[in-house]
């Protein structure tokens, strides 16, 4: 009998643990490149894959949600337009952001030491009070030998 109870119990605090939670499930799904896609509700909400990597990397992952309009117009120099279709540094963290404010983030920056310098350098300059323009013609200047080809990112209006 105590077996049954227990069991029963058990069972309760799951389904009050499950009810109980406030944050929306994310959803995982690997790209065809063989990144890691998260979907979680918000640009305020970081993915779980994050929980691995060092502070350094979920605070750049973290400025870089709030840093989308800056970012859409910076390019990578990493490879990941060739391999991963990417098409400016803001594809290294965010794949997109859904109509409902969802965002599917994209791991490709925690394995890329170029990705995380580019946001956080063009991140830090915006702060400094360069303009979108300036930090673009920075980054081509810096990363125009050495590095791969950038991604296909459209010059800033």
């Amino acid at each position: 009998m105590k077996a049954k109870q227990l069991l029963v119990l058990l069972f309760i605090t799951i389904i009050i643990s499950a009810c109980s939670s406030n944050k929306e499930q994310s959803t995982m799904e690997h790209a065809p490149n063989g990144d890691l896609w998260e979907t979680t509700a918000s640009r305020d909400e970081l993915p779980t894959f994050l929980n691995e990597y060092s502070e350094n990397i979920q605070i750049i992952y973290q400025a870089a949600g709030k840093s989308m309009e800056l970012l859409q117009w910076i390019p990578c120099y990493c490879g990941c337009g060739d391999h991963a279709g990417h098409r400016s540094s803001l594809n290294c963290f965010v794949k997109q952001v859904n109509q409902n404010g969802s965002v599917v983030w994209d791991d490709h920056g925690t394995r890329c030491n170029v990705c995380l310098e580019i946001a956080a350098e063009a991140i830090e300059m915006k702060q400094d009070g360069k303009t979108v323009k300036e930090i673009r013609q920075y980054i081509d200047e810096k990363y125009k030998e050495g590095y791969a080809n950038p991604t296909d990112t459209p010059m800033p209006l």
